[in-house]
């Protein structure tokens, strides 16, 4: 059986389709008998309002919007994204809305689905990760006039709220505690090149280069994924003059990294020092245990849910919400040059 219409509520009840919309819409036009005698049976029925016509009549639509465009097998092994999401589905069902999740492969296809939710009147606002450079989904988002808030990269950004952490400031205080132990050879296994988060950590290693008199600072470029974080720490570590401590921008990339310098007899943290950008129970259950930027991911998440929901509610104020920088957890896989 096919989903149930206007017209099927209307055949039903023994009126008309104009009098079943009244009575559904909360408008005058119907006894109030009539009224209760309709939605009884739209009930009885499992009618749901088509999201097209949802749009048209301005309801809301209980639900918040989020697209990733990043390879599915990146994110399916990321802790990050995991507790990211459950903290929020927490923060959004505690307002009874919820969230619709779509993964795609590229920028366009994610500014697609925008489109097409925000004409659909799916969702009643969006929720906008991995930052770019010169972000087209900003302006888009904004002309859509939807509301929106962006994780990553301080504001402002439009007409859309955002929630930040001080990427910048997590990096430095990594690069100042490896400076600290005598690492003067430090390189950066680095996410995707394209995410604004990427650059803010990349420009501050190499601006701490200079302020520390570090002998050499490199970012490599990756995916994420825990194979193009072994890639490049083989090729790092192959190197004749070697770095002594390598940073990673997440957590599995940090696990992949161990277990390339494990293969090559390459011993940590005696020969080479790691951090992993990312906390997760990953880095607290290999061996030796990572150091690792720790925080509370599912917070964060619910500190998100609760700003686009601010935000839906007073959508002409956007919010601009800095929570904690990161803190470093130093564990077993750092050390002090001998």
């Amino acid at each position: 059986m096919g989903r149930p219409t206007i017209a099927d509520i209307a055949r039903r009840v023994g009126v008309s389709k104009g009098a079943v919309s009244f009575a559904l819409n909360g408008r005058p036009g119907v006894s109030e008998e009539t009224r209760a005698r309709i939605l009884r049976v739209a009930e009885e029925m499992n009618w749901r309002p088509h999201s097209a016509a949802r749009a048209l009549g301005g309801a809301r639509a209980e639900a918040a919007g989020l697209v990733i465009a990043r390879p599915a097998r990146t994110i399916g092994v990321e802790p990050f994204f995991a507790h990211l999401l459950s903290g929020l589905q927490a923060g959004l069902s505690a307002g009874a809305v919820a969230l619709h999740l779509l993964v795609v492969e590229d920028t366009a296809a994610e500014i697609e689905i925008y489109r097409r939710w925000a004409s659909e009147g799916r969702v009643d606002g969006f929720i906008l990760v991995d930052l770019q450079v010169r972000d087209p989904r900003i302006e888009v988002l904004g002309e859509l006039g939807v509301p929106a808030v962006v994780l990553g990269g301080p504001g402002p950004h439009g007409s859309l709220s955002c929630v930040w952490a001080d990427d910048r400031e997590a990096m430095l205080s990594i690069a100042d505690y490896l400076s600290a132990l005598g690492h003067t050879r430090i390189a950066h296994v680095a996410g995707l090149p394209a995410f604004r988060h990427t650059q803010r950590r990349i420009r501050a290693l190499r601006d701490s280069a200079r302020r520390l008199g570090l002998e050499e600072v490199v970012s490599v470029p990756t995916d994420f994924s825990d194979a193009q974080g072994a890639a490049a720490t083989r090729t790092l570590l192959s190197r004749r003059e070697r770095p002594t401590a390598i940073i990673y921008d997440s957590d599995v990339m940090a696990v992949a990294g161990l277990g390339v310098a494990a293969e090559m007899r390459v011993p940590v943290p005696e020969e080479v020092s790691i951090v992993a950008f990312d906390d997760s129970v990953l880095a607290r259950i290999v061996h030796p245990t990572l150091t690792a930027l720790s925080r509370d991911t599912f917070a964060l998440g619910r500190q998100v849910a609760d700003t686009l929901l601010e935000t839906i509610a007073d959508p002409a104020a956007p919010l601009n919400v800095k929570t904690p920088t990161p803190r470093l957890a130093v564990r077993e896989s750092t050390s002090a040059r001998s």
